[in-house]
C-alpha cells in the first residue's frame, strides 16, 4: 500500500514540476519564452520568440534543459554574452509556453536579456507590416491582409509594404488591387525582380496575357536577378492553358520551354499540362 501511495505521489510530482504542454503554434508565441519538443538525445531547447522588423518572427536561443525522473527541470542556459538568434521558418511544430512560475528554474527573466518588448510598438505601421509579411511567409495571406491593410492606412509609403500587400491580394484572387499597387511599385523600382514576378502573376491571372508578356520581356532586359524567370514564364503559359488556347500555348511554350525546364518542379507540371491540353476540345 505504501508503494502504491508513493507511486501516486511520484506521478503528481512529475506533473506539477514540469507543466509543459506542446500545443502552441510559433505564430501564437510573440514575446513568450517557449520550449521546443524533445530532441533525440532527450533534451529540450528553450528560448524567447519575438518579432523583428527585418527577420520577422525570431527565436532567441536561451539554452537547453532536461526533465529528470522525478520531474525536476535541469536547465543549462547559454553562456553569458552569447547570442544565437534565428528567424523561424514556417513549421507545424508545436511549442510549449514556459509558465512564469517556472522562470526561476530556467534562470530567465520575463523579457530576454538585450531585448526590448516594445522595440516594435504594437499597433505601429512597423508592427502591422512585420506581422503581415510573417503571415505571407507562412502562407496565410488572408491573415496577412488584416495586418497589411491596417499598415497601409497608417503609411502607404512604408518601404516594402506595396509589394507585400499586393502579394496578399494575389494570393486572395484580388488581382485588380494587386495590379494597381504593383504599377506604382514598378514605377519606383522597375528592376526589382520580385515586384516584376508579382506583377506578371497578377496580369496573367487576370487574363491580361499580352500585358504579362510585355512585362516579362521587359523584365528580361532590366532585372539582373533571374531567380523568378522560369516562374513568370510559367504564369503566362498557365494563362493560355486555363483558356484552352492551344495555339498560343504552343507558341509560348516554344519560346520559353528551355527557361521553364531549368526548374524541375515546373518542368513536371508543364509536361502534364501538355498532355491535358491535347485532350481538350
Amino acid at each position: 500500500m505504501k508503494n502504491f501511495f508513493f507511486a501516486i505521489f511520484l506521478l503528481l510530482s512529475i506533473k506539477s514540476s514540469a507543466q509543459l504542454t506542446f500545443d502552441k503554434s510559433m505564430l501564437d508565441c510573440e514575446n513568450k519564452w517557449v520550449a521546443f519538443p524533445q530532441d533525440d538525445d532527450g533534451s529540450y531547447k528553450y528560448g524567447f520568440i519575438y518579432l523583428d522588423s527585418r527577420t520577422g518572427l525570431t527565436f532567441d536561443y536561451g539554452g537547453s534543459f532536461r526533465i529528470n525522473a522525478v520531474g525536476k527541470i535541469l536547465a543549462s542556459p547559454k553562456e553569458d554574452g552569447a547570442s544565437m538568434k534565428m528567424p523561424l521558418n514556417p513549421s507545424k511544430i508545436l511549442l510549449a509556453i514556459i509558465p512564469e512560475a517556472d522562470y526561476e528554474k530556467f534562470r530567465i527573466n520575463k523579457i530576454a536579456n538585450g531585448l526590448n518588448s516594445n522595440e516594435i510598438k504594437e499597433g505601429s505601421v512597423e508592427w502591422f507590416y512585420s506581422w503581415g509579411t510573417t503571415y505571407n511567409t507562412w502562407g496565410d495571406c488572408k491573415k496577412a491582409l488584416e495586418f497589411l491593410e491596417k499598415a497601409y492606412k497608417i503609411n502607404s509609403q512604408y518601404t516594402g509594404l506595396d509589394v507585400q500587400l499586393a502579394h496578399s491580394y494575389n494570393c486572395s484572387n484580388q488581382y485588380e488591387k494587386a495590379i494597381q499597387l504593383l504599377k506604382k511599385a514598378l514605377t519606383a523600382n522597375p528592376t526589382d525582380a520580385y515586384v516584376n514576378k508579382e506583377y506578371i502573376f497578377a496580369l496573367a491571372a487576370n487574363k491580361q496575357l499580352d500585358a504579362a508578356i510585355n512585362n516579362y520581356r521587359q523584365s528580361l532586359k532590366v532585372c539582373t536577378d533571374t531567380t523568378y524567370i522560369p516562374e513568370t514564364a510559367f504564369y503566362i503559359l498557365q494563362g493560355y492553358f486555363y483558356k484552352i488556347d492551344k495555339k498560343n500555348f504552343e507558341k509560348w511554350l516554344a519560346e520559353t520551354e528551355a527557361v521553364m525546364y531549368s526548374n524541375d518542379q515546373i518542368k513536371k507540371i508543364v509536361e502534364q499540362m501538355k498532355i491535358e491540353i491535347k485532350k481538350a476540345k
